[in-house]
């Protein structure tokens, strides 16, 4: 188990710290997990998971607006391809709060993203637990009470 402490500065770049006072990037979470796509991102309200997944997606080098898809469950963003080969690839942004149950997710063909191959980051995942791969990478965020955020990684 991974744990970073969430460090945001003066530009408002956000970075990880390890406990023994390393830094790195946001996208430093895809490293730590080779081979796997998707990521769900857990905390309360507020805890930062958009914000880390906004700056994620930056630093995969895409140039679409990276927002919460709160109301069309997911969206769909364009990164040069990680392989490092001529082309892009596909990032699925899903926030899953205002979902009911999963036969929702089921029905908009959220399991067709999720297999896809295709990195896939996923807000309050709880809903589509089910539905989530096996090998999905389950990142907590908590807030201190000195507001920082402390990422841990499974």
């Amino acid at each position: 188990m991974d744990s970073y402490t969430v460090k945001i500065d003066s530009d408002g770049v956000i970075s990880l710290q390890s406990a023994d006072q390393q830094s790195y990037p946001v996208s430093h979470l895809l490293h730590l997990h080779p081979g796997r796509n998707v990521f769900a991102f857990e905390g309360a309200m507020g805890a930062g998971k958009t914000t880390i997944i906004k700056q994620l997606c930056e630093e995969l080098g895409t140039t679409d607006v990276v927002n919460s898809p709160t109301f069309a469950i997911v969206n769909v963003y364009d990164i040069p391809r990680r392989d490092g080969s001529a082309g892009s690839e596909e990032v699925y942004h899903f926030d899953c709060y205002r979902l009911k149950e999963t036969d929702e997710a089921r029905d908009m063909g959220a399991e067709e993203y999720l297999y896809s191959g295709c990195l896939c980051l996923v807000e309050w995942p709880e809903i589509i637990s089910a539905l989530l791969p096996e090998d999905t990478v389950h990142i907590n965020i908590s807030t201190t009470e000195d507001g920082e955020r402390i990422l841990t990684t499974d």
